[in-house]
């Protein structure tokens, strides 16, 4: 994915959840923050950040808060929105050959007992289905390890909840971890930040819900997400 021109500044701050204070040499800009997690490790003062402007001049806020430096050499995507496009991407070019074939995918189609959307859906022309469920990883540990969530979901356990019962119903379902960092090697739940959601992780593994993880590739012109990793529940 080629991200739009991005213009280097500081991180002074993230409030509010949804702004960040960004000093442009200079200049300090409010920028969107497209990502409600707590970001665990990836909202230090004093960071290096990239952000975009927007096209529509209408909007609040022009800038948007796109990649962080967590570390020398280390470029994290933070724009949760980009993930469901990066696994597109992903599935397209063949990186996860277990959903290969289909013959339709869709995006954001209401499924589910709980009121959900399913992020995409494939569907193969003999009506087989598979409901994949996009989340974006963030957060790392120490031994090039990602987790997820960042902060308690509910709505992550929600979502495991809606792919088993399609699992029950005859159908595939999928939990796909999009990881956009380049320094780590595996995802795990973070059982220390939200147990229900790694219980719930094992319960819906045990019962046929696939997981799969992607790691990303990031910069501050593009983001690839073409490594596979493993998904480890210990």
């Amino acid at each position: 994915m080629k991200l739009p021109p991005l213009v280097e500044g500081r991180l002074l701050g993230r409030r509010q959840r949804f702004f960040a204070d960004v000093d442009l040499g200079g200049e300090t800009v409010v920028a969107h923050c497209p990502n409600t997690g707590s970001m665990l490790g990836c909202k230090e003062p004093g960071s290096r950040v990239w952000i975009s402007r927007a096209d529509n001049e209408k909007r609040k806020l022009a800038w948007t808060w796109e990649v962080v430096e967590t570390a020398p050499g280390v470029a994290v995507g933070i724009h949760t929105g980009r993930s469901n496009r990066l696994v597109e991407e992903a599935l397209v070019g063949g990186c996860l050959p277990e959903l290969a074939g289909y013959a339709y995918l869709r995006r954001e189609v209401k499924y589910g007992r709980e009121g959900s959307r399913i992020d995409l859906l494939a569907e193969w022309g003999d009506g087989r289905l598979a409901y994949l469920e996009v989340k974006n990883v963030t957060a790392a540990a120490q031994d090039r390890v990602a987790l997820f969530p960042d902060a308690v979901s509910e709505r992550g356990s929600k979502h495991l909840r809606e792919l088993m019962a399609m699992v029950a119903e005859g159908h595939r379902a999928a939990v796909i971890f999009c990881a956009q960092r380049g320094d780590v090697d595996e995802v795990r739940p973070a059982d220390t930040i939200d147990p229900e959601y790694g219980r719930t992780l094992r319960r819906a593994l045990a019962a046929g819900v696939e997981a799969y993880a992607l790691g990303a590739t990031v910069s501050p012109t593009e983001i690839l997400l073409k490594r596979r990793l493993p998904v480890v529940c210990p």
